[in-house]
């Protein structure tokens, strides 16, 4: 029964927020139990946020589509394995300190223990040494790991608190160093001096999984190769030119396959060969390969076995030293320049020559970035460290579209995201960066006389984590290092999706709680958004099986995006979000509940506007179940099913009993919001016409059994819906529970259908009696009357034996002074007032 001296006179949202944060922290609402044995918990590879800024309204979005999930598996009687992450390692991270504390990264200079950064950073960056450069991105992540975590309380997450980690922590570092060896000692990580994708801008090798295409103005150059024409974008890659090909079909060049021919300006023998990738309708049909210019450059180059001319440098200039081949002469006027100079250079060059057929035609062409960069990427040959992936093994390949398929992919149509990368795959995984905020490569190597680094041998660590640039090997002192006969330690850190896609194995502690990880491995979901499927989910998917031969979780569950108003990603790297649209804006003008209630709202994997009129519907939402709650718990009746006698009544849980089954069934499949629209839908009916209908009965207006059978099912009713609705506006569902209830909604058990027969009797008496009573309301507000007016006269056409048994409801909702009943196969009513 309902303690009347918990029910506030005036319910209101205000101070919701607060007070049941604080309530739930203290109490451990949400704590994990890990006795929990593995088939009743729920695990959840939830994403870390990238520590690069402030996280906008797209990352609430997401994250509560998640929330929802793991709040309706609580109550499902599951123990949910809920940890929180932040991603604070990589390029995001080093970008930002930079641009805070007015910063460079030189690993040269020694560490500086009274360092700090210019109050004021000016347009020329100080240069601190690595060990300085990381303990301020420490301190930043530090400050934006607590504004994120303020925010996600704010909204309600209902994650373990004590189960957060970080990507640059201990556990994470270990874990990631882990993974590495393990795989260095099977054979699958290997290093390799080759064709790198490089972003000259950070100065690092990048992933074919980080790369994006951006279009771009540059021109067509049509260039003479004696009595051949070649058409390319890129002139200034001339001297690294090895070949010429065409397709192996086309007639114009069969003749020529196995002959050679001299590259114009610098005079080089270079063959023309066959290939099936080149377009005989792009074009001359003739193409120049050179190294390297793009990854298809690259395919020729191993396909074709053919020499290496590298001009391109790290830092975006072409080499001071002619390549091999190349006459030093010939290749002086442009050693050193910048590519766009370099291009001008050979362009005139080339016009001088005659060897430039008319004049370049200007083009706007898909040019290769990376993601986080502001200029083209080259591809330039260094040493680094790869993981195999399945694009040079058939086999490898074929098994992890296998595993794509073992995997239950919520929408369905993001498995193909997953196939097309896969099958899409140009080169394996190169996992290693040229920076310094990041996971160490686990290596040291052995020097030779001359000081000259042994790779071959490397020295492995027997404890983790590590850092070789501070570490030193077992039998080494730290006056050894950079010694002829000394060591080294591999200066390299690990890209961040070589730690994060060790998620599942950080968070559930494969390395030092093995307890616990078979209590929560493999994991049931793995939420995130479709553009990451080609790395985070790829990645994960591929060291769980290299690892563990095994999926890293069964389920993925894929959220859309939040747009912009020109329809575009909301992106922290981009700051396209408005300042009214953060997240805390929208908190503080709509209530977390409501923000809630737009996220959950939305379907999986459908890319989604900001909403605000959608974010009052939730509070408008949110204020109606506390005025409902309140009214129901005014009549004192308890939740006593069998109790429930009357037709309406029993019409009502009928229905009631169909909302259940639907919402729980759309849960199993994650469809949140169809479990969220069916039960709103019947709240709004419950409030706005069977309330109506039997408020009367509920305030004693008629025999006693009639009166116990409107208010157990009242009470049913509204403890059904507030359960229903207490994963989507987790504050005001707690708040209603309490009222009432003792513990927290949120370890309530989830509702379950009733059992036949209370709900024996169909809905028709409800549906009935609810469309007389709109006909009577429509009929008040056109004569401009009050509800409570009198109906004089009021007949009804329809079924009469299920309209006599709602008569009496009937009567005391509309205040019917007369009826007139006639059978009919179609209901209809007429209203006198």
């Amino acid at each position: 029964m309902p303690d009347t001296e918990r029910i506030p006179q005036r319910p209101t949202l205000d101070g919701l927020e607060e007070k049941w944060a604080g309530v739930w922290e203290v109490e451990g609402t949400y704590r994990f139990d890990r006795t929990a044995p593995r088939e009743r918990v729920f695990s959840i590879d939830t994403p870390p946020p990238t520590v690069s800024g402030p996280l906008h309204v797209g990352h609430v979005f997401s994250y509560t589509q998640t929330d929802i999930v793991a709040r309706f598996q609580r109550m499902r009687g599951r123990e949910v394995f809920y940890p929180i992450g932040w991603d604070d390692n990589g390029l995001p991270t080093e970008r930002r300190v930079q641009l805070t504390f007015g910063v460079q990264c030189d690993p040269t200079l020694p560490y500086d223990p009274e360092f700090q950064p210019p109050e004021k950073p000016g347009a020329e960056r100080v240069l601190v040494g690595r060990r300085n450069f990381v303990e301020l991105c420490q301190r930043q992540t530090d400050i934006d790991e607590q504004s994120y975590e303020r925010l996600w309380k704010h909204v309600g997450l209902s994650v373990d608190w004590t189960l957060l980690y970080t990507t640059i922590g201990d556990r994470a570092r270990a874990t990631a160093q882990r993974g590495f060896l393990n795989s260095l000692a099977r054979g699958e990580a290997y290093p390799l001096d080759g064709p790198t994708l490089w972003d000259v801008s950070f100065g690092t090798a990048v992933a074919q999984a980080e790369l994006e295409d951006r279009e771009r103005p540059g021109a067509w150059h049509r260039i003479r190769f004696g009595d051949f024409y070649v058409e390319t974008t890129r002139p200034e890659l001339l001297p690294a030119c090895v070949a010429l090909v065409a397709h192996p079909d086309d007639e114009r060049f069969q003749p020529h396959f196995g002959t050679t021919v001299r590259t114009p300006v610098f005079g080089v023998e270079v063959p023309l060969l066959a290939h099936a990738l080149a377009d005989p309708e792009k074009g001359s049909g003739l193409v120049m390969v050179c190294t390297f210019g793009d990854l298809t450059d690259v395919t020729w180059w191993r396909d074709l076995d053919l020499p290496t001319r590298t001009v391109m440098q790290r830092n975006g200039r072409l080499g001071l030293k002619a390549p091999d081949g190349v006459d030093e002469d010939a290749y002086a006027p442009v050693a050193g320049l910048t590519v766009s100079q370099a291009r001008e250079k050979i362009v005139a060059l080339l016009r001088s020559s005659g060897e430039l057929d008319g004049e370049p035609r200007p083009v706007r062409h898909a040019v290769k970035f990376y993601e986080k960069g502001d200029r083209p990427v080259e591809i330039v040959a260094t040493r680094q460290w790869y993981i195999r992936n399945g694009a040079r093994s058939p086999e490898l390949r074929e098994t992890l579209l296998a595993r794509g398929r073992e995997l239950r992919w919520t929408p369905e149509h993001m498995r193909a995201r997953y196939e097309h990368w896969v099958e899409g795959l140009t080169g394996d995984w190169v996992i290693s960066r040229q920076r310094f905020f990041g996971v160490p490569i686990p290596l040291w190597y052995r020097l030779d006389s001359d000081a000259n680094p042994i790779y071959d041998d490397p020295i492995v660590p027997k404890s983790l984590p590590m850092d070789p640039s501070s570490d030193t090997p077992p039998g080494y002192e730290e006056i050894d290092r950079g010694r002829p006969g000394g060591f080294i330690g591999d200066p390299d850190v690990m890209d961040t999706w070589a730690t994060s896609s060790l998620t599942p194995q950080i968070a559930g502690a494969w390395l030092d709680d093995p307890d616990l990880f078979e209590r929560v491995f493999p994991m049931d979901m793995r939420p995130q958004a479709h553009e990451i499927i080609r790395t985070w989910l790829f990645t994960t998917v591929l060291r769980s099986h290299l690892e563990h031969g095994a999926l890293p979780w069964r389920n993925a569950a894929i959220a859309g995006w939040i747009l912009d108003p020109d329809r575009k990603k909301l992106s922290k790297s981009k700051n396209n979000a408005r300042d009214d649209d953060s997240p805390e804006a929208l908190l503080e003008r709509f209530g977390a509940d409501a923000i809630r209630y737009w996220a959950g709202s939305a379907r999986r994997g459908v890319d989604t506007a900001i909403d605000p009129n959608q974010m009052k519907v939730g509070r408008r939402l949110a204020v109606k179940l506390l005025n409902a709650s309140r009214f129901v718990l005014g009549f004192g009746g308890a939740p006593e099913p069998d109790k429930v006698t009357e037709p309406v009544d029993l019409a009502l849980l009928a229905a009631l009993s169909r909302v259940v089954s639907e919402a729980t069934a759309a849960f199993e499949e994650f469809d949140y919001a169809r479990a969220l629209e069916v039960t709103e839908q019947f709240f709004w009916t419950f409030c706005d016409d069977y309330v109506e209908l039997v408020k009367a009965r509920a305030y004693g207006e008629a025999a006693p059994a009639e009166v116990d059978s409107a208010r157990a099912a009242l009470a049913v009713a509204l403890s059904t819906v507030q359960r229903l609705f207490a994963p989507f506006l987790p504050y005001v569902a707690e708040e209603v529970w309490s009222w009432w209830q003792d513990g927290s909604v949120h370890r309530a058990p989830w509702p379950a259908a009733l059992p036949e027969p209370l709900p024996a009797g169909d809905q028709a008496p409800l549906r009935l009696a609810a469309e007389v009573l709109g006909a009577i309301r429509r009929a008040k507000s056109a004569a401009q009357q009050s509800m409570r007016a009198e109906v004089a006269r009021l007949e009804v056409a329809g079924p009469v034996a299920t309209l006599e048994r709602v008569r009496a409801d009937l009567t005391a909702a509309g205040n019917v002074r007369d009826w007139a009943l006639v059978e009919a196969a179609e209901l209809s009513a007429t209203v006198t007032l």
